[in-house]
């Protein structure tokens, strides 16, 4: 079973949900023939590499609230996110243009340590406060996660799986992902939001089922008996 997740490393929703999923899979009867790929989404593809100013001011200032109401807002979602593991600490990110981030993740997929890169990633913004749009700051946390740090480092001074990055937003469009997290099965299922592990790990066993039926054994003295069309034969 394949579940393609597309995310942004500076998405909250997305980190809660990477830990719900994990939840989920950890509850999963056939969680060892899971294999998941995390995909590409930037929540804002046009953000500078480093933004300036504090993030409670520039969600007030880029959904008309109040600052007050911002710090509310992120007051609300680090509560929520305790509720899961995770400590945020939203006065201390630094956003930024994640791009090469994402390229970076893709080089994680090649080289088997794509889901290790991409939780370190969150906690680097979520919780650290690390500049995420900052090559040099990317190539170091990607080291840390299991990356070459001279083949990251190459990476990023290059254009490589940048075209990655682009099929994958062309595949959300082709979907019609407008918010994330979003997790699609097998190319079949899509479930939309962080939603909770319980509901996470119904989506997976319902996908399994349907991909894989019951067979129907015969044993070697025929069919038995049996009641179809609602009566049955005497």
């Amino acid at each position: 079973m394949k579940v393609e997740i597309w995310s942004d490393v500076v998405c909250p929703w997305c980190a809660i949900g990477k830990r719900r999923f994990e939840k989920a899979l950890a509850t999963f009867a056939h969680a060892d023939d899971v294999q998941v790929r995390w995909r590409s989404f930037e929540l804002d593809p046009s953000a500078p590499r480093e933004r300036e100013g504090d993030l409670a001011t520039h969600l007030a200032e880029k959904y008309g609230v109040t600052p007050e109401k911002a710090q509310a807002m992120h007051d609300q979602m680090t509560e929520t996110a305790a509720q899961d593991g995770l400590d945020f600490h939203f006065e201390r990110a630094r956003g930024g243009n994640t791009l090469d981030a994402h390229r970076l993740i893709h080089l994680g997929a090649d080289r088997g340590v794509q889901d290790a890169v991409k939780e370190r990633f969150f906690q680097a913004y979520l919780t650290e406060g690390e500049r995420i749009g900052d090559p040099g700051t990317l190539v170091r946390l990607g080291a840390e996660a299991g990356l070459d740090e001279a083949e990251a480092r190459a990476v990023l001074a290059s254009d490589r799986y940048t075209a990655d990055v682009r099929a994958d937003e062309r595949q959300a469009q082709a979907y019609g992902i407008t918010g994330v997290p979003f997790y699609v099965i097998d190319g079949k299922y899509g479930v939309s939001g962080a939603q909770p592990a319980e509901a996470l790990l119904q989506v997976l066993e319902q996908a399994w089922t349907e991909s894989h039926p019951a067979p129907v054994l015969t044993p070697a003295g025929g069919q038995g008996e049996a009641c179809a069309d609602g009566s049955c034969a005497v």
